[in-house]
């Protein structure tokens, strides 16, 4: 079960059991998504080197501790054994070592403390370098696939140019070899190496140029960190291939280079094709031509078998151009009736159309004075029923007349300022000009006294 998975159940509020394992297997890929690669820095403490080649330590300060395994493959180049007390800086990833539920550290590259200024000496440089556009990727030049030559900066007693020689042995023994040899470590190296680099490409005695040497420490591979040479390096005539140090280590020189090669072998192995590869290219090269020509010489063949076929004798071609000559006539008679047979067949279907959607005008005659004598009953009793709605409305109008109420002897009193109706006893005021409308004319009245009853004697 992964942790989303185990967040979606415990969301959907059902109780999940979630085994021990399953949720230490989430909890450690949470920490390696969550945390980068970082350097920490601290004391050694507990060191154990096991017979496996992994190392088991922790690395600790003042306040807290932190268990680290750093295995086989990454401590074989570590450049040195850490010991107890030592201070150094570890590269490495939070993780968990599940079947114990510990938070570890799992340690990529180890360095002694104080190393990191020259780290931040290389990324200084770096940046300037880049800058500039040293390591732009439009500089880069591709390899020669064939070279003729092939030239080694690196030391002659360093182990990186047996391993470099032994594989272009194997690989291409037909190529020649040139070794600049130059010292790859301790003081003035970098301006030795980039003479070299600079020599190799005033000579242009190569068509490539490997600069190599092996592991170390990061002041051991200072050299090739060195402005100096990057710039060497960069302006060679001819392609420079970098193998410095093993495949975690990278250089200025990598970063110059046209080609950078994880180790000095790699190096090699990226200049040189190997030779079986070049044979057996060759050997499917000559079954293509063979190929080639076979199909070549089938197709001229069967072009000349079909020229041979249309080689016919005079008699015989015309005795073919009359036969066809028939057959033009024929197919001209043919269309000649054709034209007349075909609109004879267009004017007998248009006239059987003709005669089935001819109109029948005496049915729709007949139809129509139909429909008109209905239409006139439709309009006449329409317009009766309509007279005897507006007679029945209008008698209903007279018996709601105001002028009707009046006539039975009502009266109706207004306001003399505003026209309004008076309603309620309460309107009435002694002295209040009045208008009393009745069934015959009206009359202007004033009001000398009220005298309110309750109820109604109506």
């Amino acid at each position: 079960m992964t942790f989303s998975q185990m967040t979606q159940a415990m969301s959907s509020g059902a109780d999940v059991v979630v085994p021990v394992s399953a949720l230490n297997q989430a909890i450690g890929s949470m920490l390696e998504r969550s945390f980068p690669l970082v350097w920490v820095g601290g004391e050694v403490s507990n060191f154990t080197r096991a017979a496996s080649g992994h190392w088991y330590f922790s690395i600790k300060d003042a306040q807290a501790q932190m268990r680290c395994v750093m295995f086989r493959g990454r401590a074989q180049h570590a450049g040195f054994l850490p010991r107890e007390g030592d201070h150094i800086e570890v590269r490495a990833l939070v993780t968990m070592y599940e079947p114990r539920g510990e938070l570890q550290l799992n340690v990529e590259a180890v360095r002694r403390t104080g190393q990191g200024r020259l780290y931040e000496a290389f990324l200084k440089l770096k940046a300037q370098l880049e800058a500039e556009g040293l390591f732009a990727a439009e500089r880069k030049r591709p390899l020669p696939l064939h070279p003729r030559a092939i030239g080694i900066v690196t030391s002659r007693e360093a182990a990186a140019l047996r391993d470099v020689l032994t594989t272009l042995a194997r690989r291409a023994p037909h190529v020649a070899l040139i070794v600049y040899p130059t010292p790859v470590q301790g003081a003035g190296v970098g301006a030795k190496l980039a003479a070299m680099v600079t020599t190799a490409s005033a000579r242009r005695e190569v068509d490539v140029l490997i600069v190599c040497r092996g592991g170390g420490s990061i002041e051991d591979l200072w050299a090739f960190n060195e402005e100096v040479l990057a710039r060497a390096i960069a302006a060679s005539a001819v392609p420079v291939v970098s193998g410095v140090g093993h495949e975690t280590d990278f250089t200025i020189a990598d970063f110059a280079a046209d080609v950078r090669a994880p180790t000095p072998t790699g190096a090699a192995e990226l200049v040189s094709p190997p030779r079986a590869t070049l044979l057996r290219e060759l050997g499917q090269r000559h079954a293509m031509l063979a190929r080639g020509f076979e199909r070549l010489r089938e197709r001229r063949a069967q072009q000349l078998d079909w020229l041979a076929r249309r080689l016919v004798s005079p008699t015989e071609r015309l005795a073919r151009q009359r036969l066809h000559l028939q057959q033009l006539a024929a197919r001209l008679a043919s269309a000649g009736a054709r034209p007349v047979r075909d609109a004879r067949a267009r004017f007998a279907l248009s006239q059987m159309r003709w005669q089935r959607w001819r109109p029948d005008l005496v049915a729709h005659q007949i139809r129509l004075t139909g429909l008109a004598l209905r239409l006139d009953q439709a309009l006449q009793w329409r317009h009766e029923r309509h007279s005897a709605r507006v007679t029945t409305l209008a008698a209903r109008l007279e018996v709601l007349s105001p002028q009707r109420t009046l006539e039975r002897g009502y009266a109706a009193l207004l306001d003399s300022r505003n026209g309004r109706a008076l309603r309620t006893p309460a309107s009435l005021k002694p002295g209040r000009h009045l208008t009393l409308h009745l069934a015959e004319g009206t009359a202007d009245i004033t009001l000398a006294d009220v005298q309110p009853r309750l109820g109604s004697d109506l």
